[in-house]
């Protein structure tokens, strides 16, 4: 049988085939989860590779190889089973990730991938983008060393220092206002490689959800208005009330350009800053569905998770209309407790779905902890007033403070 790399393969994987296709995919947290739901939905068996035994995309797969991202048995393994595979998180392994590419088709690539793994690649790659995307990131300076906090120049200060590589939600970022500020940051991460980055004055952050297929075709869904909270998401809106009808083509337009640059397959979330004055600034890219994006779930003709399918199937890409304004709520831990208390207990869930428009994802997490994604709640609405109001009781209702 010829690889999916040859020519000869190609080819679309049929949805209900006999005996049904494997999609493999790294990672076993919520974003596999819902990956592998809108698989199966569509006919095909999942695989799931993880170290973690009890995670969510692994207690709905067909199958869990529960081993370590790099295990040369487990990568054989999946590679042997599945005919696609892709990543729901962009910290796995690229090496892992090039070795099954070699074996099976992956999407996205290593290299795709290696590159959101790494803030100064990142950065160097959206630069070389700005003569297409025509947007450029915040300015920027390499800190390996206490030489490089003395060259500092002051335009970029104050700013966030961010680690380069395994920061997410927040982590592995710190706000700095002098060149001080800097060297006791840089000191408290063990001076490892980091990125200052330069506070701009933002009126908001907008996120651009994008998909491409190997024949390079691409869609574009909905601008999404994000809203974070100590630097993880905790509402996103769309459409954006604070996004122009100019800005958001703009932004539509830069995704498109930066995923046909970067040789993509699959889904790609693509994060901007929208500044004061209307200028818009790339920020970071995930090489997977986002947080952002869970609302297609419910108010978009085709889900991202779906979209990740197809392209990885090499299926015509989906419809990307909305077809309702919707607020996305994010669920963390923290709901399961009564102010500064220690014993969880069931929110009411109940009394949050009675309320209209309201669509509950639970991840399968059954450990919450504050601070910790346990699931959404996307609330759907003829106008997007009503479904602001149903977000505003459901946090009442949960005890968020809004």
């Amino acid at each position: 049988m010829p690889k999916l790399t040859d020519p000869a393969m190609a080819v679309p994987l049929l949805p209900s085939a006999h005996p049904p296709a494997w999609l493999g995919v790294m990672g076993g947290g919520q974003l596999g989860r819902m990956f592998a739901h809108a698989a199966q939905s569509m006919g095909f068996k999942v695989a799931v590779l993880e170290p973690g035994a009890d995670c969510p995309a692994g207690q709905v797969a067909e199958r869990l190889v529960n081993a370590a991202y790099s295990d040369p048995a487990a990568l054989a393994e999946l590679a042997q089973t599945c005919v696609a595979i892709t990543t729901e998180f962009e910290n796995v392994p690229a090496d892992s990730m090039a070795w099954l590419g070699a074996r099976s088709f992956v999407a996205p690539s290593a290299s795709c991938v290696s590159i959101a793994q790494d803030r100064i690649a990142e950065k160097r790659f959206f630069v070389d983008c700005a003569p297409s995307s025509g947007v450029m990131p915040a300015p920027h300076k390499t800190i390996a060393s206490h030489a490089d906090i003395d060259d500092i120049e002051d335009e970029l200060l104050p700013g966030i220092l961010k680690t380069v590589r395994m920061g997410y939600d927040g982590k592995g970022q710190v706000r700095v206002r002098s060149r001080a500020d800097v060297r006791a940051a840089f000191d408290a991460m063990d001076g490892v490689t980091c990125l200052l980055e330069k506070m701009l004055p933002l009126a908001c952050e907008v996120s651009v959800l994008t998909a491409r297929g190997a024949d390079g075709a691409s869609v574009v869904y909905p601008i999404a208005e994000n809203v974070h909270r100590d630097g993880i998401l905790f509402t996103t809106t769309v459409p954006g009330p604070n996004v122009s009808h100019a800005c958001a083509s703009q932004a539509q337009a830069a995704a498109t350009a930066i995923v046909a640059q970067l040789g993509y397959v699959g889904v790609l979330c693509i994060e901007f800053f929208v500044l004061d004055d209307g200028t818009l600034v790339v920020n970071e890219m995930a090489p997977r569905p986002h947080n952002s994006g869970h609302y297609t779930m419910d108010a978009c003709i085709t889900s991202q998770f779906e979209q990740q399918v197809r392209a990885m199937a090499r299926l015509p890409l989906g419809d990307v209309r909305q077809h309702s304004p919707s607020v996305m709520l994010n669920i963390l831990g923290d709901v399961w407790f009564d102010g500064d208390g220690v014993t969880a207990r069931e929110p009411a869930w109940d009394r949050v779905l009675a309320l209209p428009g309201a669509n509950l994802h639970l991840y399968g997490k059954d450990d919450p902890r504050r601070g910790r994604k346990m699931g959404h709640v996307t609330f759907v609405a003829p106008t997007l007033p009503a479904a602001q109001a149903s977000l505003a009781e459901a946090c009442a209702i949960l005890g968020i403070a809004v």
